[in-house]
């Protein structure tokens, strides 16, 4: 036990357990056996987005206990609670992905209020699905308390039974749920029987933990790290390891430090960190939707630092770690070959990574990576020397068809199939494009172009994965491209454009292409364009009649619609750090 003694005259929870006024409030913490010591120590919320949604967030009831062993090790009384989780392999490819975007917002908010209420001084944050691992970062810069971050951890990878009746490629190899949505492609063509399909959807998901390889949790994991909020290494144990336990107590442990230290959140997410978490995306091939959470995260903070500025990173640094979905190896792979920290060494050697960040140990991150020993074992994590491309795996595109942006994942696409022209197919919203590839009414060579999907048009901005997926099913993947002001899942592969912005419904020039326009993207460059010209798209603009109607006109999706702003900016739903004008940890 580490006995420390904290003055709670300066701390948010003095208003609910400190001096005769508060006694009723007291009475509370009594009723559930908080002893008199642990009533006047430091209160520490601990946050989950435990439920029964999904495999990534049934552990967290487990982790959320270890932690606040650490908690009270260190003299703090820890206070737990859960928000929500939407889980996108659970709501892709329908209309529950509306829900996904904007429940990263809720998480956020709920934290902040949880915490606000009850006047908690620190926060550990327990997530495991996409959404959850931003929203709970979100909540930390947000509040700028003391915050350490803790990922729930990565489902392990699925296999067939051996000599099962699968298709080769699917046999004697590590599977995740991406296999699954290609796997429905290839049975819509044919290639794969039902009886197959039934064992794939058996096997691939073995386990608790987010979905394996380095789709957009595990990329938001090594994030939390790189960025500083979360310990070295606690993001790559998979959710099923108990030895995550020990990542869980250390964390309760370590919020205390700062605490005492008065290290908040802020001090640790800075404008070169942010740069640290960028380049952690772009070297792992990681997910597009770093692009859409970092700006977010940045704007928490009140510090500027959009698609663009992501992208910039992205394009300067190189690729040379392989998962999946790009690459070959999965999140359990990572860990096993050494984890973020020596990926992060790897940066150090070539000079890209800010050494003197905060982390939530308490020490920098240069402190940090000197006590690492361990180096790039060339399968997983090849040397920064040698990489497997010299640039990032995701780039950031600009043109008269994106103005404020647009991003693709290039990570495991051939720099020949990196450029790419043709005539534009266009749907109003997935479920047309989904049924064309289902249909196979599309053409090898065409660009199909998903509008009307983008934060407040969808509303919710949804991932594409059962479209793409469909398409690499089909053996598309490389023939054709795709666009769209929505989003794509960390799992996509192909050369998919997502995040054009303006969105379709703020008017942006994806509202007024139509079938038959030619497109060119070039991932190379860095641009993406249609062959109009100013004067051609004023004049549509003209004649557009304004955005699609939606059935979402009241609850949750119609208040968020109204409330978010640009996706290049994070699509966010509030004016952010630079607006405020006290700090909930002084009040």
């Amino acid at each position: 036990m580490l006995k420390r003694e904290f003055d709670k005259s300066k701390l948010p929870s003095r208003h609910v357990t400190e001096g005769p006024a508060r006694a009723p409030h007291r009475s509370f913490l009594y009723a559930m056996g908080v002893s008199d010591t642990e009533i006047h120590q430091p209160l520490v919320g601990v946050a989950t987005c435990w439920n029964e949604a999904a495999p990534c967030n049934i552990a967290l009831n487990r982790q959320a206990q270890a932690v606040k062993m650490g908690v009270k090790a260190a003299s703090g009384t820890p206070r737990e609670f859960t928000t929500i989780t939407v889980t996108d392999g659970i709501a892709m490819g329908h209309e529950g992905m509306r829900a996904s975007l904007a429940s990263r917002e809720a998480i956020a908010d709920t934290v902040e209020l949880t915490m606000r209420g009850h006047c908690y001084d620190a926060l550990v944050g327990v997530a495991g699905c996409d959404k959850s691992l931003p929203g709970m970062m979100m909540a930390m810069v947000r509040l700028n308390v003391p915050s350490v971050f803790i990922y729930g951890g990565s489902i392990l990878p699925g296999r067939a039974p051996a000599g099962a009746d699968v298709p080769e490629d699917f046999a004697n190899r590590d599977l995740t749920v991406q296999d699954m949505f290609e796997a429905v492609g290839r049975h819509q063509n044919g290639t794969m029987s039902d009886a197959a399909l039934d064992i794939l959807e058996r096997v691939a998901c073995p386990s608790s933990g987010a979905c394996g390889g380095q789709f957009t949790a595990n990329t938001m994991a090594c994030v939390s790290e790189a960025i500083g909020l979360a310990l070295f290494n606690s993001s790559g144990a998979p959710a099923p390891y108990e030895s995550r336990d020990h990542y869980c107590e250390a964390s309760g442990q370590a919020v205390m430090t700062l605490l005492e230290k008065n290290i908040r959140a802020r001090d640790i997410v800075t404008r070169k960190s942010l740069e640290n978490a960028a380049r952690i995306v772009a070297c792992t091939g990681g997910s597009t939707n770093g692009g859409l959470h970092l700006p977010a995260i940045a704007h928490e903070a009140g510090i500027d630092f959009d698609l663009m500025d992501v992208c910039e990173i992205f394009r300067e640094t190189p690729y040379f770690v392989d998962l999946k979905p790009g690459g070959a190896y999965v999140a359990k792979d990572l860990y096993e070959a050494g984890g973020v920290p020596v990926v992060m060494k790897e940066l150090r050697k070539a000079g890209l990574i800010h050494e003197d960040c905060m982390t939530a140990s308490g020490n920098s991150v240069g402190e940090e990576l000197d006590k690492i020993t361990r180096e790039a074992d060339g399968r997983v994590i090849h040397p920064v020397s040698t990489p497997i491309t010299k640039t990032g795996g995701v780039v950031g595109l600009k043109g008269n068809l994106a103005p404020e942006g647009a991003i693709v994942k290039v990570a495991g696409i051939e720099p020949q199939h990196q450029i790419f022209t043709g005539p534009a197919r266009v749907f109003e919203c997935e479920e047309d494009a989904f049924e064309a590839v289902q249909n196979r009414t599309y053409k090898e060579g065409e660009v199909i172009v998903i509008r009307n999907e983008g934060p407040a048009g969808g509303p919710g901005m949804r991932e594409m994965l059962a479209t793409t997926a469909a398409l690499s099913g089909q053996g598309m993947g490389k023939k054709v491209a795709l666009i769209t002001d929505g989003r794509f899942s960390g799992a996509t592969r192909g050369f998919c454009v997502g995040h054009v912005g303006p969105e379709a419904a703020h008017g942006g020039p994806i509202a007024l292409i139509a079938t038959g326009d030619v497109i060119t993207i070039n991932a190379i460059e860095g641009t993406i364009s249609v062959n109009l010209t100013d004067e051609e798209l004023a004049e549509r603009k003209a004649a557009w009649p304004g955005p699609r109607k939606t059935i979402y006109t009241s609850g949750a999706l119609w208040k968020y619609a109204q409330l978010v702003g640009a996706t290049n900016k994070g699509a966010v739903t509030h004016p952010g750090g630079k607006a405020e004008t006290h700090v909930y940890m002084d009040l």
